[in-house]
C-alpha cells in the first residue's frame, strides 16, 4: 500500500466515522423540534447583553491564571527531562518558581486578590 492508498483509506475511515456519528444523533434524538434559540448559562435568564463590559477586576484574575498557566507548560516538559539533566534542571524550576511566587506576593501585596 502506497502513500496516496493510505491517506484515501484514512479519509474514508475518517467520513464513515462522522457520516456514523450523525446517524447515531439521528437515531437517539428524542425530538426533531428545534429548541430555541437561547443561551445557556446554568440554566438562567441572561440579565445582560453577551458583549457588556467586565469588571476590571477580573483582567487581574486572567494574568493570574496566564501565569500559572504558563507554569504548567513549563513544568510538563521539565518533568520529561530532569532526569537526563540532573541538578540543574532542579534549580531552574526553584529559580522559575522563585519569580512566579514573587509576582504573587506582588499581586496579594497590591490587593489583586481581594474580590471586593
Amino acid at each position: 500500500m502506497n502513500g496516496m492508498d493510505a491517506a484515501l483509506s484514512l479519509l474514508a475511515v475518517a467520513v464513515l466515522a462522522v457520516l456514523g456519528l450523525y446517524g447515531a444523533a439521528v437515531a437517539v434524538r428524542l425530538s426533531s423540534d428545534a429548541v430555541a434559540a437561547t443561551p445557556f448559562g446554568s440554566g438562567l435568564e441572561p440579565v445582560e447583553h453577551a458583549v457588556s463590559r467586565f469588571h476590571v477586576r477580573w483582567y487581574t484574575v486572567t494574568m493570574l491564571f496566564l501565569a500559572f498557566d504558563m507554569e504548567m507548560v513549563f513544568m510538563y516538559p521539565w518533568t520529561r527531562v530532569i532526569s537526563a539533566m540532573g541538578p540543574s534542571a532542579v534549580i531552574e524550576m526553584f529559580v522559575f518558581l522563585a519569580m512566579l511566587l514573587a509576582g504573587v506576593v506582588y499581586a496579594w501585596r497590591e490587593g489583586a486578590l481581594r474580590w471586593t
